[in-house]
């Protein structure tokens, strides 16, 4: 199984958004950047958060240490590494604040990741419903990353198998910084060589020394017909390809 070694380009990401209740007078709002970069040379920055509705708005802004599972899973946990001011925000209409945004701690030899969550909250004249009925809330999730002091990149596509109806593989982070799995193309080949299955996946986010997996179901039909893999995965400038050979894909 091969690898590779090299400098990864970080891509950006738009910062994830969870909507605490569902209806249709949701309000709208932005901050920028979407992504911050600490380092032992810029320890601190600014985050502004813009009102870009009709309405007064307030944010209170939280922060968490951020790991992640095989399986994706966000891992959020208590963390005194961030410090931001002020925690409490009110914007007028089309009115913006910057918010100072830096760390307590020091910068060793991995990345270290977390997430500030700037979320909205209850209007002060009515805290529990709009006029519809319904009060949406939005919270936005802004990833920060503690630069290591020397970075040292380094992405590994392995463990590909055929399996039970399944395509699985593995996309390993053996450097101290993280990469984004921009591009995922997972493709079926049959025994004259045509494509039978042909699936992109979205990725995501592989932090340091973590690593992703993966699964890609198949039609009964597809994995009776399919001796061959490929998996392709792109990251910054650079892509990942192996092939293997699966003539027992649907085999228990």
């Amino acid at each position: 199984m091969s690898g590779i070694t090299r400098r990864l380009a970080t891509a950006s990401l738009i910062a994830a958004v969870q909507a605490f209740a569902r209806g249709a007078d949701a309000s709208t709002f932005s901050v920028n950047p979407v992504q911050i970069h600490l380092s032992a040379k810029v320890p601190s920055t600014l985050l502004t958060v813009r009102n870009e509705s009709t309405q007064e708005l307030r944010f209170q802004l939280s922060a968490f240490a951020w790991d992640q599972t095989p399986q994706d899973q966000m891992q959020l946990g208590p963390t005194d590494d961030i410090v931001f001011y002020p925690p409490l925000v009110t914007l007028a209409p089309n009115e913006e604040r910057k918010i100072r945004i830096g760390t307590s701690t020091a910068f060793g030899a991995k990345e270290r990741a977390y997430r500030v969550f700037v979320e909205e909250l209850p209007h002060l004249d009515r805290p529990g419903e709009t006029s519809s009925g319904v009060t949406v809330l939005t919270r936005m999730g802004i990833p920060i990353f503690l630069e290591a002091a020397r970075v040292a990149a380094e992405a590994t596509l392995e463990a590909i198998g055929a399996r039970d109806g399944r395509i699985s593989f593995q996309i390993r982070n053996g450097g101290n910084t993280h990469f984004v799995a921009e591009k995922i193309v997972v493709r079926g080949f049959g025994s004259a060589g045509d494509v039978v299955l042909d699936r992109q996946i979205r990725g995501w986010y592989v932090l340091a020394g973590r690593v992703r997996a993966y699964q890609v179901e198949m039609s009964d039909e597809d994995c009776a017909r399919i001796t061959a893999t490929t998996v392709e995965v792109q990251i910054g400038k650079s892509v990942l390809k192996e092939r293997l050979d699966v003539p027992s894909a649907c085999r228990p």
